[in-house]
């Protein structure tokens, strides 16, 4: 049904088994071609990584501080978003396929995924920005200048806290927990457009104040009065949350390879047909009989041939 591959273009044409291949076998096959620069473009031959992607995707200028380097996000985000748009071609391929067919027509589909455009598209408006603005966005560390507070801040026992109460709402409920509700009525923070050109004075008072703060009662306090909050959380402190823990976010697939192994849950969840997290995976080369006998038809002395000679 779908065929995935990651070459660089044109390689799979030179083995006989690009898209115009494949359909000449399948009509209905769906395609999906990830690479760094995508399938046309005069880029399209050179090499790329997510780090390449994520840096010519707009993403690393933006991130980190004004006085220090571009600095990565801290995860592979640029393959990893290039999947997800690779699993929607694949699915609105097939929905088409499946609709084409009840029409009695073919209906194959080619998705061409390329990382720096799935970066691209993460990076909100900086686009429009700098076309009707000619603001071009830089880094900014932690501020956010569309919106105040909305920051991270240490608390008295060395946490880091995440706050969000730029809703003028948030805000007042926000500043009576802070024991400060005079701030709400304040000229300098009434409103958002307000506290955004005056981010600096409210980030210092809103920083000193959590200062003196212990990360769970202030945690407590925030939730209770509906001020959107989450401590900045390590791999160890997702391990033992109890919301990753309810909502089966942490899955231990009983390998017995790694008997402790924890693994993500699945994203999204389903009501009617959940799914689940059944293994850990295969071991290298565990299938290789069953593909190379089972479906391209090696005889056992094929089959011996070949690891002799070192193909498999």
């Amino acid at each position: 049904d779908v065929v995935v591959e990651n070459f660089r273009p044109g390689r799979l044409e030179e083995w006989g088994l690009g898209y115009e291949d494949l359909k000449a076998i399948n009509p209905d096959v769906i395609m999906v071609r990830i690479s760094g620069f995508g399938q046309t473009g005069p880029y399209r031959a050179d090499a790329g990584f997510g780090n390449i992607a994520e840096s010519m995707g707009g993403l690393r200028y933006i991130t980190g501080y004004p006085d220090r380097p571009p600095v990565r996000v801290g995860v592979s985000l640029g393959d990893a978003v290039a999947s997800l748009y690779a699993v929607i071609g694949a699915l609105a391929g097939l929905l088409r396929r499946d609709r084409e067919r009840s029409r009695g027509r073919e209906a194959s589909e080619m998705v061409d995924v390329a990382l720096y455009e799935a970066v691209f598209s993460l990076t909100e408006a900086i686009l429009p920005e700098y076309a009707v603005h000619g603001r071009v966005r830089e880094r900014s560390g932690n501020d956010l200048f569309s919106a105040s507070p909305s920051g991270v801040y240490e608390t008295k026992d060395g946490r880091w806290m995440a706050i969000g109460a730029n809703a003028d709402s948030i805000f007042k409920r926000f500043a009576a927990v802070m024991g400060r509700p005079d701030l709400a009525q304040d000229p300098r923070f009434i409103d958002n457009p307000a506290r955004v050109k005056n981010h600096a004075e409210l980030d210092r008072i809103i920083r000193e104040w959590v200062a003196t703060q212990e990360s769970g009662a202030l945690w407590q306090a925030l939730r209770e009065a509906g001020v959107p909050a989450g401590p900045v959380y390590s791999i160890a402190d997702i391990a033992r949350d109890p919301q990753y823990h309810a909502r089966d976010m942490l899955v231990n697939p009983k390998d017995p390879r790694e008997p402790d192994l924890l693994m993500p849950g699945l994203v999204p969840k389903f009501r009617e047909a959940p799914g689940s997290v059944r293994w850990a995976g295969p071991e290298l080369g565990q299938h290789n009989e069953e593909i190379y006998m089972g479906l391209l038809g090696l005889t056992p002395e094929e089959l011996a041939e070949l690891k002799r000679e070192g193909v498999i």
